[in-house]
């Protein structure tokens, strides 16, 4: 059976049920949750209601499972225990498919019974029984799960928990690929939203995505909406190649936006994920080696964005991997391709997409330039600038940062308090300084700048920055980071699938999303 999108039903009344249920079916879900600890001034009666709009609501019949949750486990209203079984043995007599109870409450001999004879005297219905840990992993994954097993072994176990790193989420990915049957494994919060959407790949039992963001009933939950149409669930089967982008942060990416829709239009089976990867050298090797020793996952291509390039240089040399040239003398990557025999290789994509979008507003011979940052973007514009021509003094807030990148490329450094005594023709922005959503800060304060310059964002998201804005109003020229962020996607694009993409798509697709 292949992984069902549930969507839960978290209302307060009929008439908020009924309307959210509406919302959901014409959103696509594929099974209904209704969440019957949200329902103010819960009985058996009104229960019993809700089953009836939510057969009533939708053209097909979905499936319906039915949840009163425990406070202790996620619930909205501390029901007594008594009435949240009754709710449950009651919907079964109502013929619904499923009912989820806590693992933890159905150890109750009392209550084991209730279910027990609920269940051999329901015409139809499976048993959910649900763990959850909403602040770290469980101690052992393994035995609980063999534990709910061996309890009730036709219960479908449900284990979830909040992954406070992306590596967390390895636990549960294994306990998918080393079991079989009907399970349902994921991982809470910002970190575990990748869980949520291979869970199809991984045969998941279901997932679950809310209406809209202010309906979801746990963290990290993406909306159906989300998940069909930017990360293209109706295409996710076990053969799907995983890609993404490793950053931190990388939810103001719109990386997974625009290489999904040119795997759609390009009729490839490949998913493109946010890979939120916290922290530094160690966590980074870490998720790394995972992803690759567990090829079962089918990882074959990555960005990499801040803090990382460096990071992804080291791992792949370390791992005797190929290292482009190019890549090697800026000292920085963005793209990992897995090839052939699982040798990894590196390059740098970002050298040639700043390039272009520079080039094509001034002539960089003599010209005094400043960059700002001295990260990994930094290193692939300053290493052009310098092949250019140009004179550029880097400015950064670490100063053996900066110095260290001065050093490299013969170039100059000052500190950030320089900054006021800007005489630079080209300035160009390789910080985090004014991305989404810290959209009122800018690395240049705006009496710096002069008509005479062009001033380069390489940030993307907003496309306009506050930076670019003030520039504008001094009269000077000013390049988008979006044509960078084009420039260089499009050539990962075609490391990843060996075709050139659409451009124009790109960019259509940028827009429509910002």
């Amino acid at each position: 059976m292949a992984t069902k999108i549930a969507v839960p039903i978290a209302a307060g009344n009929l008439d908020q049920a009924r309307q959210q249920i509406k919302t959901a079916e014409s959103s696509g879900a594929e099974m209904l949750e209704l969440r019957t600890d949200y329902l103010e001034n819960l009985s058996v009666d009104l229960v019993k209601s809700l089953i009836a709009e939510a057969r009533a609501a939708t053209l097909a019949p979905l499936p319906i499972i039915v949840t009163c949750r425990d406070i202790r486990q996620g619930g909205a209203i501390d029901y007594p225990g008594r009435l949240r079984i009754e709710v449950l043995t009651e919907a079964l007599k109502a013929g619904v498919e499923f009912i989820d109870l806590e693992y933890e409450n159905f150890l109750s001999s009392e209550n084991q019974e209730r279910i027990r004879r609920a269940m051999s005297q329901a015409s139809k219905g499976r048993l959910i029984l649900s763990t959850h840990n909403f602040e770290t992993k469980f101690p052992n994954i393994v035995k609980l799960h063999r534990h709910i097993q061996t309890l009730y072994p036709a219960a479908i176990p449900k284990l979830v928990y909040k992954a406070n790193h992306i590596n967390d989420c390895f636990e549960a990915f294994d306990l998918l690929h080393k079991t079989s049957g009907e399970r349902i494994v994921f991982c809470m919060g910002q970190v575990g939203v990748i869980s949520r959407i291979i869970a199809k790949k991984l045969n998941s039992f279901v997932t679950f995505a809310s209406i809209d963001d202010k309906n979801a009933t746990a963290p990290g939950q993406l909306t159906i909406e989300q998940l069909k149409t930017i990360y293209r669930w109706d295409s996710i089967d076990a053969d799907t190649k995983l890609y993404g982008v490793i950053g931190s942060p990388v939810g103001h990416s719109i990386s997974p936006v625009v290489h999904n829709a040119c795997f759609a239009e390009a009729g490839e089976n490949k998913l493109y994920l946010p890979l939120l990867v916290e922290g530094g050298r160690d966590e980074f090797d870490y998720f790394l080696r995972q992803i690759f020793i567990k090829n079962w996952l089918g990882f074959r291509g990555l960005s990499v964005t801040i803090p990382h390039k460096e990071n992804a240089l080291n791992f792949v040399k370390e791992n005797h991997g190929v290292v482009e040239p190019l890549a090697e003398k800026i000292g920085a990557v963005n793209t990992i391709i897995v090839g052939p025999n699982d040798i990894l290789f590196a390059y740098n994509t970002d050298y040639s997409a700043a390039m272009d979008a520079i080039g094509s507003k001034v002539d960089l011979k003599n010209l005094p330039a400043a960059v700002i940052g001295a990260g990994g973007v930094a290193k692939a514009i300053v290493a052009g600038l310098s092949q250019a021509g140009a004179k550029v003094t880097i400015y950064n807030r670490t100063i053996e940062r900066g110095e260290k990148l001065a050093a490299e490329f013969g170039c100059e450094f000052a500190p950030l308090d320089n900054l006021a005594n800007l005489e630079a023709k080209l300035v160009i922005n390789c910080t985090s300084i004014g991305m989404y959503p810290n959209i009122d800060e800018t690395p240049v304060p705006g009496d710096y700048l002069k008509k005479d310059m062009v001033v380069f964002d390489t940030i993307y998201n907003p496309p306009r920055t506050l930076l670019l804005k003030q520039a504008e109003e001094k009269g000077a020229q000013t390049i988008e980071g979006l044509l960078m962020f084009i420039g260089q996607a499009a050539a990962q694009f075609k490391l990843f699938t060996g075709k050139a993409p659409d451009t124009k798509l790109m960019r259509k697709t940028i827009l429509n999303y910002l």
